[in-house]
Order: structure tokens, then sequence, then C-alpha cells
């Protein structure tokens, strides 16, 4: 397991990651307002699989990054660092340009996929598609895993605590879609809350500049 420091360090960063409205999101909230919370939970299902895959795929290359050299890992870091900063830009320049509604394609009326395995595997091809959470994984997991500890045993952990989180923040997302249908277009449309999102993935990738190979 990643030390404790490493782990809170991840976990903040992970739940940065969930809770900015993305495809994911926007899928759950569409589903949880057309379908209701139980139906939108299959999305959220499949999308946390779908990192599930991500998060192995990226495992087969992590022993290269890990061993390689120092200045190797530093490009690594402030790759992840500028994707971070980015998205973070990225999320106020498109503050209250559009509704969650809008951008998960809904027009308002109910759809008729609404199989629970429809619904899943659709969760878990947004996911495998989401430039988000590959860019995420493959460019943020190796830095949180320590090449002196067995790397088996850090990466399954870091990866259940991104499922984790991830599919808590779905349903969160879901359920307040469903508690609040008619004033979720507004409070997106408000912009703040990209613009919060944005400031957080901003000072995240500043503080991963600050991180040392472990």
């Amino acid at each position: 397991m990643p030390t404790w420091t490493t782990y809170l360090i991840f976990v903040g960063f992970a739940l940065a990651a969930s809770f900015t409205p993305g495809p994911a999101v926007m899928l759950s909230i569409h589903n949880a307002m057309h379908f209701g919370w139980r139906r939108a939970l299959w999305s959220s299902l499949g999308n946390v699989s779908g990192l599930l895959a991500l998060a192995t795929l990226s495992a087969l290359g992590l022993s290269a990054v890990l061993q390689t050299s120092a200045v190797a890992f530093a490009l690594v870091k402030v790759a992840g660092a500028t994707y971070l900063i980015w998205l973070g830009i990225q999320q106020w320049r498109r503050a209250g340009q559009s509704s969650p509604l809008a951008l998960a394609g809904a027009g308002g009326e109910p759809r008729a996929d609404h199989h629970p395995r429809k619904l899943y595997a659709k969760g878990v091809t947004v996911a495998l598609t989401n430039p988000k959470a590959i860019a995420f994984i493959a460019a943020l997991f190796p830095q949180f895993i320590s090449a002196s500890r067995p790397m088996g045993p850090q990466y399954a952990v870091l990866t259940a605590t991104f499922m984790a989180l991830s599919l808590l923040v779905l349903s969160l997302y879901a359920g307040l879609a469903v508690l609040m249908r008619k004033r979720l277009n507004t409070w997106f449309a408000s912009g703040w809350p990209q613009r919060v999102s944005g400031t957080v993935f901003c000072a995240f990738g500043v503080g991963l500049l600050r991180l040392h190979r472990a």
C-alpha cells in the first residue's frame, strides 16, 4: 500500500477528478432525471468498470515508467501538471455556457433504451472514451507508486479507491439531479460549479510539480 501521505494526496486528486463535471457526470445526471436514481446507478457501475479496464492497461506499463531516469519522471510529472492546469482553465472558460442537460444530449423526452444492460454498456463506453479518465490514470497513477514497495498492492489500492470515489460521486450527482430537477439548469448556468472545480484543478496542477520521485 502507498504511504498515508501519498495516499491522501491521491484521494484529493481523485475527488477533484470525480467531482469535475464531465461525460460520466452528465450521463449520470441525464439517466437520473429521465429514468430515476436506480437506473442511473447502472451507468455509473459501467463507468467504474471502464476505469478498472483503463487502470489495468496502465499497470502493464507501470514498471517501465518507474524504472526510467529522473528526467523521464520529471517529464511525466510536468505533463500531468500541465494537463490539470489546462483542464482547470477549460472549466473556467466554459463556465455558464451550457447546462448539464444540454451536454448530456437530453431533449426532454425519456429514452427507450433504459434497460440496465444498455445503461451499463453505455457507462463503460463513456469511461473508455473519456480523455479525462484516460489522462488521469495514465499520467498520474504512476507518480503515486513507490518503486521501493511491491507495486501490485499499491496499484490495487489506488485503483479500488478511484473506482469507489467515482461511484460515490456519480451517485451523489444522480441523487442531486432527482431532487433538483427544476433548478439544475439554473445552477450550472451560473457557472460556479465549473469555476470552483477549475480552481481546484489548477491548484492541484501546481502542487503536482512539487512531488518527488519515490
